[in-house]
């Protein structure tokens, strides 16, 4: 007997990376198989091209494509937002086949209350100005996760709990604590002088949701979050924004593989391959 789907009117994720060894998609399939949601935002770095390998696209990675395309066969609507890992995409920007789109940003109107969505890099100077740098900084933090993954098998087996390296290094460095806040300040800032009431970004794999004020106003910033190492999305449902935490005793703890998902449409199918070929070009 199938367990009832948990209604969600507005889904946002971000910085899922497919495509490196540091992604959690096994855990990112199991939470999407929980919701059945009616418009789905990719908030950036949704596929990291960057790092992308022909060698290592595994299973479970491609069963987060694929339950994403299910969505969009069931009439979801869907929004890849496009971020500095997935940017070759950028040049597809208002493609769109049945109710999936490519775009660089989202504007939203929640129950008469604006939201300006976009995944936050164009606040990134490092991206602005030294992007040779900000990728070899990819490859180093994606090594540092798997490096990571391997301390927490044994801290596990030790009995301790998981821990974040990479969390540890940016909350001990001043400079990154105020790198984070400096981004959320900028845009709050921005969304205060264009009079939104939410203003959602990924790009910093920290999960937030805080009312900021200025002396012009306030707006609630948002942040998804990341699946590497929080794990976490946010969720607009019955109008109130939730940020959503995976835990693992939360969820279904069967193995993805007893549920699989349906075979694609005809529709999603061709959707499917056509971003696959355009994906292969890009990568030619």
């Amino acid at each position: 007997m199938k367990k009832t789907k948990r209604p969600v009117d507005v889904l946002v994720i971000s910085d899922i990376h497919l495509g490196t060894y540091g992604c959690r998609a096994k855990e990112l399939v199991r939470y999407l198989k929980t919701i059945q949601p009616k418009h789905v935002i990719l908030n950036g770095d949704i596929i990291d091209i960057w790092q992308f390998k022909k060698s290592y696209f595994p299973k479970a990675h491609m069963k987060v494509v694929k339950q994403l395309m299910s969505w969009v066969g069931e009439g979801v609507k869907v929004d890849y937002i496009t971020g500095n890992h997935d940017e070759m995409l950028r040049k597809f920007d208002g493609f769109q086949l049945g109710t999936f789109r490519i775009c660089n940003k989202v504007l939203m109107d929640l129950n008469g209350e604006k939201a300006w969505i976009f995944h936050g890099d164009v606040f990134d100077v490092t991206m602005k100005y030294s992007k040779w740098l900000a990728k070899l900084g990819a490859i180093g933090y994606d090594t540092l996760i798997v490096i990571n993954t391997l301390v927490n098998w044994i801290s596990e087996k030790m009995g301790r709990g998981r821990i974040s390296l990479s969390k540890k290094v940016k909350n001990s460095v001043k400079s990154a604590v105020k790198f984070v806040d400096d981004f959320e300040e900028t845009a709050a800032d921005i969304a205060i002088d264009n009079h939104y009431d939410y203003v959602i970004c990924g790009h910093i794999h920290q999960a937030q949701q805080r009312m900021i004020i200025n002396d012009k106003g306030a707006v609630m910033y948002l942040n998804s979050g990341d699946w590497i190492e929080n794990l976490t999305s946010l969720e607009y449902y019955n109008g109130k924004w939730t940020l959503f935490h995976y835990e693992e005793d939360f969820l279904d703890s069967q193995d993805e593989d007893e549920d699989p998902i349906e075979d694609l449409n005809l529709e999603t199918n061709h959707l499917f391959e056509k971003l696959i070929e355009e994906f292969n070009l890009m990568r030619a």
